[in-house]
């Protein structure tokens, strides 16, 4: 008589084992997985979109403290036009510079390596040619310029030359400043420099560190001998990007003269005018380009001058005036967002940016007095963003590493407390940045001390139909303009209710404070 067969009925040990058996066989097969087939491109994009992101902070101390002038300003010497001043001839620019208190206004760039300065009464302004013709006769407009702005509690005045004569002046309208430049031009025959190690191919002379270094001790005996300077402060050497040439100068300037100066000063530009790509402004191999000579210029400093800060003191999307219609796009936000994110990460005291108005294609404002996508990232980064830089921990984004691969995420996250300037929120509140460049949506998860906390979003996304390229930014869906030349507009969060998911559009930048979290790095 034949055996009946056998069959596991649900329930039984023998059938939970074959169920699990089944189980692991699946999960083994989808963890080899690596990619689609031909023609499965909106399976993977979909699976991108249900990735989620697991988010945490570190509230008990802060990795950072920065500068409360962190995000500051420059100005190029392009705005001194016919004798004048432009910055002060319209409400809608101090206005838009008051904006972005507290914050140093450094006077500086490449032209001024060939400015002069000549005493003479501004009865009858001359305007002669000649790139010496920018500060002749002008000191009075740059006194005004400064009398305004402190005025109206805006800007604190960085004063330039960059590498004779870097201070940071706390009150304008003193005579003295006339005659300490009297006395400074008898002593350098009226030059000023700007990155002193490409001097030689600007005028086809050198200036090697031991001289820079013996330059700016003599100033700072200079200034100390004058009573209303003797507390001044002075920044340099201002050296270019940090390649070979420029690290000898800056390490020997260290050697020689790292005590003379309060805060050590270099430049990074990302790239050339010759961009003619909006990808190019969302590489993350020219992202990271930034922590690279960062960590170049802090190893230099630090050998000699342990503890020193260091200010970037010269910054923008690109050098040569930038590129129309790229530079001065919302796409230029994802490197300039960037720069604040990862400077303030590695310690980096102050980041200037270069330029405010009226140069090129990299400024904030163009020359209509309109604000630019970046003066409207800086603007909202300024009202949410406190100088203490929390630690982020994050789940589900990195991937696996390979041995001699870099991995460059394209959703950067950087944490800080909120700013106690802005009264909408208590001390212990937590801001965070988000830089998406991925082309798909991102989620985001909350979690830690983060979890089941209200969220208060301010995303920034192009406003019109030209995308990356626009010229104009929408927050949570509504255009971004002044009300009127006084006025700015109001910046209205979107509430996230508690636990709910961060989703991050693709390719757009966002703000998140997490409300009443009562962080203890973020209380005192």
């Amino acid at each position: 008589m034949p055996k009946p067969t056998t069959c596991p009925f649900p329930g039984s040990p023998l059938w939970l084992a074959s169920v699990a058996l089944m189980v692991q066989s699946v999960i083994s097969t989808s963890s080899t997985y690596r990619r689609p087939a031909p023609g499965g491109g909106g399976k993977r994009t979909g699976l991108m979109e249900r990735t989620l992101i697991l988010l945490d902070v570190n509230t008990r101390s802060p990795v950072q403290v920065l500068n409360d002038n962190f995000l500051s300003l420059q100005l190029d010497p392009s705005i001194i036009k016919d004798g004048w001043l432009d910055f002060l001839s319209s409400k809608r620019l101090v206005t838009l510079a008051r904006g972005l208190s507290p914050a140093y206004l450094r006077f500086g760039g490449k032209r001024t390596d060939f400015l002069q300065f000549h005493n003479r009464k501004n009865h009858a302004k001359f305007r002669g040619p000649g790139p010496d013709h920018y500060l002749k006769n002008y000191e009075d407009d740059i006194v005004r310029s400064d009398i305004a702005l402190d005025k109206q509690r805006g800007c604190k005045l960085v004063n330039h030359p960059d590498m004779m004569l870097e201070l940071q002046r706390e009150k304008a309208a003193q005579m003295q400043l006339v005659l300490l430049k009297e006395q400074l031009s008898n002593l350098y025959s009226n030059i000023t420099l700007t990155e002193p190690n490409g001097y030689r191919s600007m005028v086809g002379q050198t200036v090697n560190s031991t001289q820079l270094a013996k330059d700016y001790t003599l100033l700072r005996t200079l200034l100390q001998s004058v009573r209303y300077y003797s507390r001044a402060h002075l920044y340099g050497p201002n050296s270019g990007l940090p390649r070979k040439n420029a690290i000898l100068l800056l390490d020997g300037f260290m050697k020689n003269a790292g005590s003379v100066v309060d805060a050590v000063t270099w430049q990074h530009y990302y790239m050339d005018s010759r961009v003619t790509k909006v990808e190019d402004f969302m590489k993350t191999r020219l992202l990271d380009t930034l922590t690279e000579q960062i960590t170049k210029v802090l190893k230099v400093v630090n050998s000699h001058a342990p503890g020193k800060k260091v200010w970037l003191g010269g910054v923008g999307p690109a050098w040569a005036g930038g590129t129309n219609n790229l530079s001065d796009t919302y796409a230029a936000g994802f490197l300039w967002l960037n720069t604040l994110g990862m400077a303030a990460m590695q310690g980096i005291d102050v980041v200037l940016r270069h330029s405010f108005f009226d140069y090129g294609y990299t400024h904030l404002v163009d020359q209509h007095f309109n604000p630019l996508p970046d003066y409207w990232f800086s603007l909202v980064f300024k009202r949410l963003v406190g100088p203490r830089v929390l630690a982020v921990r994050v789940a589900g984004l990195q991937r696996k590493p390979r041995p001699g691969r870099v991995i460059r995420d394209k959703l950067r996250i950087y944490a800080h407390c909120t700013s106690f300037h802005n009264h909408n929120y208590v001390r212990g509140s937590i801001t965070i940045y988000i830089i998406n460049l991925h082309r798909s949506r991102k989620k985001i998860k909350l979690a830690g001390t983060l979890r089941n906390k209200t969220v208060h979003q301010y995303l920034l996304q192009p406003y019109g139909t030209d995308g990356l390229h626009a010229r104009s930014v929408q927050l949570n869906g509504e255009k971004l303009l002044m009300v009127d030349n006084e006025t700015f507009p109001e910046l209205k969060p979107q509430t996230l209710r508690s636990g709910r998911t961060i989703a991050m559009p693709p390719m757009t930048i966002g703000f998140y404070v997490i409300k009443n979290i009562n962080a203890y790095a973020c209380r005192r």
